[in-house]
């Protein structure tokens, strides 16, 4: 851009346009093109920075792209919402499906001009720092060294591969934003000992992924006529097990079988009464004890602590009633309480149950079982014999290694070990989307919240005004006291599942903090009451 300062170009305006100028060549290397990366690319946009947006897929939308067909948005629509972009009108459910969401989010990249700055069909193959030493950087006591976002020691090398021409391609970004998502790509499979597993069967092994991603008829006819075994109990299990006694009906039943039940929501509504006034206001936030409390907030949640168990005891009491689980066996060990902060809330396909009642569904409960010609052979004790169960398809519906492909991104064996952290605690990343060891990098998006869409989109927003040289981060000492401190938050409040990195019930406190940092009011609701009592959504945030 020439700029006419020899003839009474205003020096302030001088100033700005290099301002500008100097940003737009700060690349800010974007990995995935999900909710996380569209949101990543938006307010990179906003800021003034140029975005290079890398997508593996042919299309945006991450988990979006392709589901199950019977999938619907299982957080309520209007907790699951751009705050700058409202849901259309036209959509009037309040649990959009597949084609409505992945609608919605071709919209906004539409509306934002997104598209021309994503390289489909372009898988990152690694990304390496290229700067000071791993002995220098251990010796950090800032961020980056100096504490700034860029900083003037490296750059991060990009190595991608067109997968339509197979071209390999090295690039260099100031700055990197990881959006991988945790559930896609890698799959979870369980392991068997040599022969039990599925190579002694002679019916058809696959992954909910595989399944998720065939069309719609190809979906059908696989399972059409046959027996089918899903392994599994969270969102994916049942809408394939509901598919499945769909097609089959009471002459061949979906077989579910269930290693840990869940306490999978019939509705939002338990007793009538709306969940978010339960769990998604400020009040229902002290009754839980929080990383970085004070003296006055943990005797409160301690002297609340009866009241806590009365509300999971409620809900709990609801599910039980409306999926008649002590009958099929499927009462969970685990409070209600405990599913909410391991962000482990599913809704249940309408009819699942009743078709249980009919038997073209067959729960089973069991932690493990094994492989055998004609199917799977449970082995629970309690379960009695060890007839097989007669299977032509077994189909997991395991989950994802979401921190395997995390720490598979990075080149560096350093940078994979401090992404991944300890076998014992979460992925150790500060406010959720900053490792304190790592540079010039975020995470957004691995971190859970009970509404990932509004949650992704605050972590964002905070990123690009930390690269913006709004605020800076405190030292890395501060920043790895705070990481333990949530840490043994989620050990203490989800139990077994605590390394899931979730931030459960307590968006409001994490959101806080995120506010705090920017400079913005955290109290966002208008009258002690409201802010006591009302639940917190997207648009408080706008």
């Amino acid at each position: 851009m020439r700029i006419p300062i020899n003839k009474g170009y205003p020096i302030w305006k001088l100033e700005r346009v290099l301002v500008i100028n100097k940003k737009m060549e700060r690349k800010v290397g974007i990995i995935g093109a999900g909710i996380s990366g569209l949101l990543a690319c938006k307010y990179a946009l906003a800021k003034g920075y140029h975005p290079l947006v890398f997508e593996s897929r042919s299309t945006i939308g991450g988990v979006w792209t392709k589901t199950v067909e019977t999938t619907k948005l299982q957080t309520p629509k209007p907790l699951y919402e751009f705050s700058d972009f409202p849901w259309p009108s036209s959509v009037e459910t309040v649990f959009p499906d597949q084609n409505q969401v992945f609608d919605y989010l071709k919209s906004y990249a539409n509306h934002f001009d997104l598209l021309k700055h994503i390289r489909f069909n372009t898988k990152v193959v690694s990304i390496k720092y290229e700067g000071p030493s791993d002995e220098e950087i251990q010796s950090w006591a800032l961020w980056g060294g100096n504490g700034n976002p860029f900083g003037n020691m490296g750059k991060w090398t990009v190595t991608t591969q067109d997968l339509l021409s197979q071209t390999i391609e090295v690039m260099q970004v100031e700055f990197v934003v990881l959006c991988l998502g945790r559930f896609s790509d890698l799959p979870n499979m369980p392991e068997f000992p040599s022969g039990k597993g599925p190579e002694v069967f002679d019916g058809k092994v696959m992954h909910s992924m595989d399944y998720a991603a065939l069309d719609y008829e190809t979906a059908r006819n696989l399972v059409k006529g046959k027996r089918v075994t899903v392994v599994g109990f969270q969102k994916s299990a049942l809408d394939i097990a509901m598919e499945t006694s769909i097609a089959n009906g009471v002459e061949r039943p979906c077989t579910v079988i269930c290693r840990t039940p869940h306490w999978n929501v019939p509705d939002y509504f338990p007793w009538g009464f709306p969940l978010a006034y339960l769990y998604l206001n400020r009040f229902s936030e002290f009754l839980v004890h929080k990383p970085g409390e004070g003296l006055l907030l943990s005797l409160l949640a301690s002297l609340l602590l009866p009241l806590r168990w009365g509300i999971s005891k409620f809900v709990e009491s609801d599910i039980k009633k409306k999926h008649n689980l002590k009958k099929f066996g499927m009462v969970p060990e685990h409070s209600f309480l405990q599913e909410m902060n391991s962000c482990l809330i599913s809704t249940v396909p309408q009819g699942f149950y009743e078709n249980a009642e009919k038997g073209s569904i067959v729960l089973k409960r069991s932690p493990t079982f094994s492989f055998c010609k004609q199917g799977v052979i449970l082995d629970d004790s309690t379960v009695g014999t060890k007839e097989p169960i007669k299977s032509d398809v077994v189909i997991f519906a395991t989950g994802f290694k979401g921190d395997q492909k995390l720490k598979d991104i990075f080149a560096s064996p350093k940078f994979q070990d401090y992404i991944i952290g300890s076998s014992h605690k979460s992925v150790p990343l500060y406010r959720e989307c900053i490792h304190p060891r790592i540079p010039q990098l975020a995470v957004i998006g691995f971190s859970e919240s009970i509404a990932n869409l509004y949650t992704s989109e605050l972590r964002c927003r905070w990123l690009f005004e930390l690269v913006d040289g709004k605020f800076k981060l405190p030292n890395i000492q501060k920043m790895e006291k705070d990481v333990l401190e949530w840490d043994q938050f989620m050990k203490r409040s989800s139990g077994k599942y605590y390394r899931r990195s979730c931030i459960g019930a307590l968006h409001i406190w994490y959101n806080d903090q995120l506010c705090k940092d920017m400079g913005l009011t955290p109290n966002r609701k208008k009258g002690y009451w409201a802010e006591l009592f009302e639940p917190y959504g997207p648009m408080d945030y706008a």
